[in-house]
This record gives structure tokens, C-alpha cells and sequence, in this order.
């Protein structure tokens, strides 16, 4: 591949082409090209000090014409600045030749030829022709360039590097095990599904696989985005790249190569590093238009300064100074860098965006449709509320309905066992349990008579209830059984589909942006009341059946509002689609996965604040980096062209080619600061 190819690779081409970027460890293909800049900078710079001394202006300007001048120093300096010029330039001559072929004129084009043009007038003026070298101006613009050049691909690649880390991440080797137990050491590669590796304390699971012996806590903070170590044990799922904690597992490789769950987020980012915008491709238009005004304008000023001043010289520095000032750079990097940024950021957050240009529009939404169960809830039956009936507290209450449903395999008594555990309580001493069928189930505890049962036994054994408070429970469309001591209800315990903790949060911080949030279940309507009443939701659907999901969906839109969906489940898949954004619970079915454009790593709803936040500030800073770039060449070409110079202002190739690199170097770093905004 030419530098020219491999630099544009790095100057986010690679973004608007979708050509994919030579990952390698650790990014040898771009530390090699800033290495090569580098080189050729320092080299440059060096024969540009013996340059400056046998120039005639430079001479001239320190009074040292007769101590430096020489017989044949003409000839030295023409032999040195074609060292410069060819070596030094050789980047920019080699990227017109590419650009030429591409029939895409652009940067590279403006720039080699405004060094060839300096170039081999200077040398023409060796030869006998009359007039000035510059000689001295283009080994000077080359340095500057070069330095700009080297600056700039450091920044990019600062930019790429959330990417880069993720390749990283991945373990080179394994520990796998041979059937006689012992462990040797092979390469990633050479694993298949089905093999066994050892995973000792501070290494990276080599791939995705499952835990068959061991119990340890995983790192998966730059995988998943979740900053705390999670607890993985025997029959759970590790993530190649995870680093692993204190204890040493076994695990049973399921996945390998493209398969795995790293592969496919770093495929993901990729793909929507190379998905192209409305906001990139009005860039890239207005990039190619710069080079075509650069080009026309040099020319039209190199004709008026003729005519003017009839200074040959002057007039090509002038031109010169103008296709160099003009190259579209920055303008042209205003908003491939930033997406590069974001997406990366986004992956990092456990945020994967599958459409660039859906995820550009989430700054623009209006509402936001969430599913119910597995996404606003946890999707499991679990005790929301202990009400209290007699003279035990709520925790008496519960200890002994836990302690009872300890016997049981009932979702009922599972989610009532669960709410003891996470309360610290300890259950007594069950003997003589007893199912009592459709009605519920008994036994003594700590010698105690127990029973917990349905509202239709209370009733039919005419037990007496002294509140309320359970009758409204239900009402919310909750699942209330009684807990009877010695035939008299103590309490009642109400179980429902919980509600995330995060799901609060979420509301309350989308709804601080403007953005109204809507649930679409299929749960019936009073349970769907209860959890928008408790989530403070601005509108819900329920008993809505899966195929008219879509439907809700357009309604929506209908209102004139622009709209996202979130979903976990396979009967969410045609909303996703209908929706303006479709965004996909990580934990969810394959088919919600494929047909969303963004999928949470976590099933964590704040992450839908956190795209529409990301998807601001991304915008924001895109808007940030055209204006710049734009603003910038209205002021820096009328310079460049001498507008000025009635008032004393003369711009210099080199102090242009300076301005120039500055401004791509401000695109590039104001496009890193988005981590910082977002």
C-alpha cells in the first residue's frame, strides 16, 4: 500500500470508504507510517539549515553575503533541495499519483503541487532562467507539512485508539488441557469448540466459552461497560478479553475466531466507522469543492499579480501559498473523526451501534417506546410489596411465608424465597408441608401452623381481612397471596414482574432531555397502569398482542413525534424495524438483536440515555469541527491570495502550510475531547 493510502487510512479514509484498517497487534501498520514521518521530518529539517545559509534572501536579510557565499553554492543548493523535495516530499508526490488515478484530486494533489511548482521554477532558475529561487520556502514548507502530517496521524490515532485497545484485548495464548488433566500452551488460534483451558488468576479468557469447574469474578469493564467485576461460577458464559479475578476456572471453548463476542463488537464498530451520513457526505462534498477552488483560485491569483505587479515571483509565492493554505485537511477529517470517537466511546460504554446514520438521528428523537417485561422490569416474579394484618412485623411475616414456600418450586414461592434471601432473613424449621391444590400450601414451622394462600381460599374459609390494602394491590393487577397463622391472616405478600432501579433513573434523565416515554406490553392493563404510575411514564399500551406492536409504533410516529423502540424479545422485532431508532436489550433473542440499529451490551435502560447524550454530543461536535474548518479557509484564502496586502499582511508558503496543519490538528483534538462532552 502507498504512505499516501496508508495515511488517508489513518486520516479516517478508511471511515468513508469503508476500507478496513490493518489492525495487527498493537497497530503496526499506523505506528509505522508516523515513524516514517517522522523520519522523513528530522531528515528534512537537517538539510534545511545548510539551505537556509546558501539562500540568497536569507543571506541578504543577515548581511552574510560575502562569508557564505561560495563558487557553485547554486549548484549545492539545487543538489540539497532536490534531496528535500524528493525525500522529504516524497509523500505528497506519491499521494498525487494516487489521487490522480482515483480521479479524485484532493489534499495530497494541492500540496505536491504547489512543492513541484516551487520546485522546478527555483531549479529553472539555476539553470539560467531569470529570476528568484525558492528554495528556501520549499524546504521550509516541506518541514512544516511533515511536522503537521506526523502531529496530526498521532492525534487520529488517538483517536482510533478505544478501537485498537479492543483488538488488543484479546490474549494471544492459552492454557488448554489434555486429557490426562495436564495444561500446555498454544496459541489462540489453534483452539476449536469443544477443547478445555485453564484460566488462572490475572489472565484473559482466551475466548468465549463456558465455565465448567471453578468459581472466580470476571473484569469485563471494556467489553461490557460495566465497571464491576461480576461473579461467574460453574454453568455460566466467560467473554474472550474479560480478565479473570482471584480463582482459577475451567472453561469449555464454544466459540473461536469471527464467532466471538469481541469479533463480532469489533465488526460492529467497523462497520459503523464505515457507514457513511448526511453530515459526512456533505464534508466530503464540500472537501472536494475546497480542492477545486484551491486550484482555481491559485490560478486566478498567480493571473492578477502578474498583471498587477508584473513580479513573477511574487505572484507564484502567492499562488503557492494559497493551494497550500487551502488543503482541505481539516474539513475533510471534521467528521470522520468524530465518528471514529464516538463509535468507539459507544463500545466502550457496552453501547454498539449497527447503523451510523439511525444513531445520528437519535439526537433528533421525541419519544421513546420501552417493552415492558425484561427491559423496564427484571422479567422474573418478585415481592413488591408485605403488607401487614396482624401483630407480627413485615419481616416475621415474610420469614415464615419463605420458610413454607421453601418446599415449593412455584414461581410464587421462588419469588418469595428470593425476597427473604435479599432481606438477610433466616427461615425456621418446616415439617408436615402439604400442597393445598389451586389454593396454596401449609406446613408448621418452628411447630407453628402456616399457611399461604390464594384471595379465593380466604374467602371461601370466610377468614377475616382487616384492610384494604390488599384488594388495591390487586387492583394494580399484582398477585396477592395471604399468610395465615393458626388460620389467621398476619399478612399478605404481593408479587409482581419488579421494576429495575434503573428504570427510574432512565425515565427521569430522558425526560430532563425533552423526551417523552411510552411503554408497549402485552401484560394486562392494570399491571401496565401500576408499572407507569410507579415510572411516572407519559403514555402506555397494553394487552397489545405481537403482531400490532408495529402498529402502536406508527401511531406514534403519527403524532408527529420521532421515535425509538426498545426491546428484548422476538415479538419485538417488527416495532424495531417500524421505529425510527431500534434499539435491542443485549440479553434479548438474536432476531431482536439483528433487526434493531443499536444493542445494549447490559439490559440497563439508562444506555438509552446514554445513546441519545452520546448522539448530542457527537452532533455537537461535528457542527464544532465544519464550522472551524469552513470558517477557517473563508478567512485563511483571501490572505493566502494577498487581500491584505495593501495593509502590510503577506502570508509565506510556510507560515501557510503552518496555519494549514494547525487547523487539522485542532479538528483532530477537539474531535477526541467528545469523551470528555459525552
Amino acid at each position: 500500500m502507498s504512505v499516501h493510502a496508508e495515511h488517508d487510512l489513518m486520516t479516517a479514509r478508511h471511515v468513508r470508504h469503508g476500507e478496513e484498517p490493518a489492525h495487527g497487534h498493537g497497530g503496526q501498520g499506523h505506528a509505522g507510517m508516523i515513524a516514517d514521518f517522522r523520519k522523513r521530518f528530522r531528515v528534512a529539517l537537517i538539510l534545511t539549515l545548510p539551505i537556509l545559509a546558501l539562500s540568497p534572501m536569507i543571506q541578504s536579510f543577515l548581511g552574510l553575503e560575502q562569508v557564505l557565499a561560495f563558487r557553485g553554492d547554486a549548484w549545492l543548493l539545487l543538489a540539497l533541495s532536490s534531496l528535500v523535495y524528493f525525500y522529504g516530499g516524497w509523500p505528497f508526490l506519491n499521494g498525487l499519483m494516487s489521487e490522480l488515478g482515483e480521479r479524485q484530486p484532493g489534499m495530497m494533489t494541492l500540496i505536491a503541487l504547489a512543492i513541484t511548482v516551487a520546485y522546478f521554477y527555483s531549479a529553472a532558475v539555476v539553470l539560467g532562467l531569470p529570476g528568484k529561487v525558492f528554495f528556501w520556502e520549499l524546504a521550509t514548507l516541506i518541514d512544516v507539512m511533515l511536522l503537521g502530517h506526523w502531529i496530526e496521524m498521532k492525534s487520529v490515532m488517538g483517536a482510533s485508539g478505544a478501537l485498537e485497545a479492543l483488538v488488543r484485548l484479546m490474549p494471544t495464548e492459552a492454557h488448554r488441557l489434555r486429557e490426562d488433566g495436564s495444561a500446555e500452551d498454544v496459541p489462540v488460534t489453534e483452539l476449536r469448540p469443544g477443547d478445555r483451558v485453564l484460566v488462572k488468576p490475572g489472565d484473559k479468557v482466551p475466548t468465549d466459552g463456558v465455565i465448567v469447574s471453578g468459581r472466580t469474578t470476571l473484569n469485563e469493564a471494556m467489553l461490557t461497560g460495566e465497571s464491576r467485576p461480576v461473579e461467574r461460577t460453574q454453568g455460566e458464559e466467560a467473554i474472550g478479553g474479560a480478565i479473570n479475578g482471584e480463582g482459577a476456572i475451567t472453561l469449555e471453548i464454544r466459540k473461536t475466531g469471527d464467532e466471538t463476542y469481541l469479533s463480532q463488537v469489533i465488526e460492529m464498530v467497523r462497520q459503523a466507522q464505515a457507514s457513511r451520513s448526511r453530515t459526512q457526505d456533505l464534508a466530503n462534498r464540500a472537501a472536494r469543492w475546497l480542492t477545486w477552488i484551491a486550484l482555481s483560485v491559485g490560478g486566478i491569483t498567480l493571473v492578477v499579480w502578474l498583471w498587477l505587479l508584473q513580479d513573477f515571483n511574487f505572484a507564484l509565492e502567492r499562488m503557492v501559498t494559497v493551494m497550500v493554505i487551502t488543503c482541505p485537511h481539516a474539513l475533510g477529517l471534521a467528521v470522520p473523526l468524530v465518528v471514529a470517537v464516538s463509535t468507539s466511546l459507544a463500545a466502550g460504554r457496552g453501547l454498539l451501534i449497527r447503523d451510523r446514520a439511525a444513531f445520528e438521528r437519535a439526537r433528533n428523537l421525541k419519544a421513546i417506546v420501552f417493552d415492558k417485561t425484561g427491559t423496564l422490569t427484571e422479567g422474573r416474579f418478585g415481592v413488591s410489596d408485605v403488607v401487614v394484618l396482624g401483630e407480627r412485623g413485615e419481616d416475621e411475616v415474610l420469614e415464615l411465608a419463605a420458610a413454607l414456600e421453601s418446599q415449593s418450586s412455584h414461581p410464587i414461592a421462588t419469588g418469595i424465597v428470593q425476597a427473604a434471601q435479599e432481606r438477610g432473613i433466616r427461615t425456621g424449621e418446616v415439617t408436615g408441608f402439604e400442597n393445598l391444590p389451586g389454593q396454596g400450601a401449609r406446613a408448621r414451622v418452628n411447630g407453628v401452623l402456616v399457611q399461604v394462600v390464594s384471595p379465593g381460599y380466604v374467602r371461601s374459609e370466610d377468614i377475616t381481612v382487616d384492610s384494604e390494602e390488599p384488594g388495591r394491590l390487586m387492583a394494580q393487577g399484582k398477585t396477592v397471596v395471604f399468610v395465615l397463622e393458626d388460620n389467621r391472616a398476619i399478612g399478605a405478600v404481593a408479587l409482581a414482574d419488579i421494576v429495575r432501579d434503573e428504570s427510574r433513573d432512565a425515565i427521569e434523565r430522558l425526560k430532563a432531555m425533552d423526551i417523552q416515554c411510552m411503554m408497549l406490553t402485552g401484560d394486562a392493563t392494570a399491571v401496565a397502569r401500576a408499572v407507569a404510575e410507579e415510572l411516572g411514564l407519559d403514555d402506555y399500551f397494553a394487552e397489545v398482542l405481537p403482531d400490532q406492536k408495529a402498529a402502536r409504533i406508527r401511531g406514534v410516529k403519527q403524532r408527529g413525534l420521532s421515535v425509538a423502540m426498545v426491546g428484548d424479545g422476538v415479538n419485538d422485532a417488527p416495532a424495531l424495524v417500524e421505529a425510527d431508532l431500534g434499539i435491542a436489550i443485549g440479553a434479548g433473542t438474536d432476531v431482536a438483536i439483528e433487526s434493531a440499529d443499536i444493542i445494549l451490551v447490559r439490559s440497563d435502560p439508562r444506555n438509552v440515555a446514554d445513546i441519545v447524550a452520546l448522539s448530542r454530543a457527537t452532533y455537537s461536535k461535528m457542527i464544532q469541527n465544519l464550522l472551524w474548518a469552513t470558517g477557517y479557509n473563508t478567512v485563511a484564502i483571501p490572505l493566502a491570495a494577498g487581500a491584505a496586502y495593501g495593509m502590510g499582511v503577506v502570508l509565506t508558503p510556510a507560515f501557510g502550510a503552518a496555519l494549514m496543519s494547525l487547523s487539522t490538528i485542532i479538528v483532530a483534538i477537539n474531535a477526541k475531547l467528545l469523551g470528555r462532552q459525552s
